[in-house]
């Protein structure tokens, strides 16, 4: 069959004489999907037999060590064949996307939330908005368990649940006019279901975001580097949005090649800077000051235009973050590491490890969230992202591939956590209750744990610390931590030496601090969507998004609750992160299970019931772990696993009138563990209540939109589109003829969209 693109057709709109196709027909595209070189056929092959060798050596080796490349090559394979074969059926059978019709973003631009932007700078500003504190951390704590397990969940996890979700709850959102989840959910599952959903988004939404904002805190908190460092994305991302909205509209190329530029001068500038005395002094912040600077800085990009600080901010970070997870890998083949980790460690079959508490099953699935799938993900394809697409077929791009992405920077975080020695990984991703916070305690303590070939020297975590310029690794929890320690040790190997460790460390550091930032103000923006759209059930002028007082008063009241949770988490005797991590899994996951379930819905009621396994098998699996999770952690008696086990212990000891007990090392101490945990107990109740009765609800519309058979839909009225833009990032040989006739039209003619 011909893949020749069809002759230009008269427009639909009055005001144009004579346009080219919006988009290629579906005939074109399938006949040119088939059609594959020998060439092509013979790179495809060899991608599957480097994946299938990959997977074989890390499935059945079970010797000493294992190399890294391995993790590389099974990941890179395992995506490019997902991507191209798994969800372009999901594309053509389940969504049917059609480049014909508009998207909100054309039929509704009004230049603020509603604005068509370019497939490249959208990719990264979807990235950079899910990619967060998750992939980051989770697989760093989840290296407890050996090697194995959560490479195969983020990988396996990703290509059939986390990508799936991310790419139809963006499709769907785009066509219902950039709607919000939870107003989906009402729309789809009538108001029990959708009230459900809608109180379950915003309270998990306000969660999600406060420990966001408190992992940043922490990343910059007297850090003269990081935080002159971020600080300049800022000015440079609104010099690119100007640049591409009035000096050289559509150079995406050439704003890309200035924005790395500035990028890279700030962050090598910004050790100049943090090692100077006026540098070290003026920009030395503590915790509380960074936490109001990231609220006020969270309220002003979440009204703010979204081409003029969102979007070019976001796309500029993706440039370091995909940067920086590229170059990790790259090292890794050169260096080609060994890793002396098993493929299940010790801790795999049991529930008391001292990283993470729980047995393999569920807890490695609620730790590893992001890397594999995340609820947080379906509140962003639901909230900025739908109301930027330029065309519908990007959406597989954006989406599927997107979080493609975000699974293979959680898979080189696992790599960088296993890399450093085990001994040196348990040291310092214990609690300093059990290592006694020094290099003596923290040896004896790991040695006791009889882990096989591990005999840590004090020596060894000090001059460590000395290498990455720290006074102590030792309890340094929360995973980022050890992810720059990992990447130093590899990237230090590549050239350098020792003398660059430091360097790396410091660099990780700041990193992580900008990768987590970016998912802070799109929270915030999105969170401000949600809330307009559940307003907007019983005010209509809420959900007008150009109504500038409801953009004000929602994104007033969403930021005063995360940044309350915030400040609550900065001040809090333990830190704050022991208060609010421990929901984060759980409670993004049981989010994840509402995205599908709501997703299944939609689908069946458009009549796509054949299709209905890609949705409904992972609902089943994470709807089966998280319950589970939330079962254990509300009623275990354990007190290391069980929220309210916990609070009776300490409660009871506060009675008793004990002064300290386990991390809690004063009575203030202990009265916070009381109160957290009784947040922690109360929190996930209602959260798992609430998931079911969402799911109940998508099961029985479900149900009843198989056994009606008649089809309906809540989708937007079809609007034709005026404007053209390839589907991926490189057009087809189809795509290019189109292009090529639009071309024709001349400059006059070319429709316009926001870089």
């Amino acid at each position: 069959m011909s893949t020749a693109v069809p002759p230009p057709k008269p427009s639909a709109s009055a005001g144009l004489a004579t346009l080219p196709p919006a988009g290629l027909d579906e005939d074109v595209i399938q006949a040119e999907r088939r059609r594959m070189s020998p060439l092509q056929i013979a790179a495809w092959v060899g991608v599957g037999l480097l994946g299938a060798v990959a997977w074989s050596v890390l499935a059945l080796s079970r010797g000493e060590s294992i190399n890294a490349i391995w993790f590389v090559f099974a990941a890179v394979a395992s995506y490019l064949i997902a991507y191209r074969f798994y969800a372009t059926f999901i594309e053509s059978r389940l969504l049917r996307a059609d480049d014909k019709r508009a998207t909100p973003a054309e039929y509704r631009a009004d230049g603020k939330d509603f604005a068509a932007t370019d497939r490249r700078v959208l990719f990264g500003h979807h990235f950079a908005a899910i990619a967060g504190a998750g992939p980051l951390v989770g697989p760093v704590l989840a290296a407890q368990l050996g090697y194995l397990p959560g490479t195969i969940w983020i990988i396996v996890g990703a290509i059939f649940a986390g990508c799936v979700q991310d790419y139809v709850v963006l499709f769907f959102s785009m066509r219902r006019g950039g709607r919000s989840m939870g107003q989906m959910a009402r729309d789809e599952l009538g108001p029990i279901g959708g009230t459900a959903a809608i109180i379950a988004t915003l309270t998990i939404m306000v969660i999600i975001t406060a420990i966001l904002a408190l992992v940043v805190v922490n990343a910059l908190g007297e850090s003269p580097w990081g935080v002159f460092s971020v600080s300049m994305t800022l000015p440079i991302a609104l010099f690119m949005g100007v640049y591409l909205r009035y000096i050289r509209p559509g150079r995406v190329m050439e704003i890309s090649v200035i924005g790395f530029v500035l990028l890279m001068a700030a962050i090598i500038a910004g050790r100049w800077v943090g090692e100077s005395a006026w540098g070290a002094e003026f920009f030395h912040w503590d915790r509380t000051t960074i936490a109001w600077v990231i609220i006020i800085y969270g309220f002003v990009a979440a009204v703010l235009p979204v081409w003029l600080l969102l979007a070019p901010r976001d796309y500029l970070s993706t440039f370091m973050k995909i940067g920086t997870i590229v170059m990790l890998a790259l090292a890794i083949v050169l260096v080609r590491p060994e890793l002396h980790v098993p493929a299940f460690s010790e801790f795999a079959s049991r529930s008391d490890g001292p990283v993470v508490s729980g047995s393999l099953f569920p807890f490695l699935f609620v730790t590893i969230a992001c890397g594999a799938l995340s609820g947080f993900h379906a509140l962003i394809a639901s909230g900025t992202t739908p109301k930027m697409v330029e065309k519908e077929r990007q959406t597989r791009l954006i989406g599927y591939g997107g979080m493609a992405m975000e699974s293979f920077v959680a898979v080189m975080a696992l790599v960088a956590a296993l890399s450093i020695d085990r001994g040196v990984y348990f040291a310092m991703n214990t609690s300093s209750a059990l290592t006694l916070g020094t290099a003596e305690g923290a040896s004896a303590f790991v040695n006791g744990l009889g882990l096989a070939n591990v005999n840590l020297a004090p020596e060894t975590l000090t001059q460590l610390a000395h290498n990455v310029g720290e006074e102590s690794i030792v309890s340094r929890t929360g995973g980022a931590p050890t992810l720059a320690v990992g990447l130093s040790h590899i990237m230090h190997q590549v050239g350098g030496g020792v003398a660059m460790m430091g360097f790396w460390y410091h660099f990780a550091i700041m990193f992580e601090a900008l990768f987590i930032l970016t998912a802070v103000d799109a929270g915030t923006r999105v969170a401000r969507f949600m809330l307009q759209d559940s307003l907007g059930n019983i005010a209509p002028r809420f959900r007008d998004l150009s109504w500038r007082p409801g953009v004000w008063i929602c994104t007033a009241i969403m930021v005063a609750a995360w940044g309350s949770v915030l400040i609550m988490g900065v001040t809090d005797p333990l830190g704050g992160i022991n208060t609010l991590f421990p929901l984060f899994g759980i409670a993004n996951q049981l989010l994840a299970a509402i995205a599908l379930a709501v997703c299944m819905g939609i689908a069946a009621r458009a009549g796509r019931g054949k299709y209905l396994w890609i949705l409904a098998v992972p609902l089943a699996f994470v709807t089966v772990v998280t319950v589970t999770a939330s079962i254990q952690k509300i009623f275990s008696s354990n007190p290391k696993v069980g929220y309210w086990a916990q609070h009776e212990q300490f409660k009871s000891a506060l009675a008793a009138g004990k002064t300290s007990l386990g991390t809690a090392k004063t009575q203030a101490a202990m009265e916070a563990v009381v109160r957290n945990t009784a947040v922690q107990g109360t929190l996930s109740v209602l959260f798992v209540v609430l998931a079911i009765i969402v799911i109940i609800a998508a099961v029985i519309s479900t149900l009843r939109s198989l056994r009606r058979g008649s089809h309906s839909s809540t989708e937007d009225p079809f609007v034709p589109s005026e404007i053209y833009a390839p589907s991926g990032l490189l057009a087809t040989p189809a795509e290019k003829e189109l292009e090529r006739q639009w071309a024709e039209l001349g400059v006059q003619r070319a429709p316009s969209h926001h870089g």
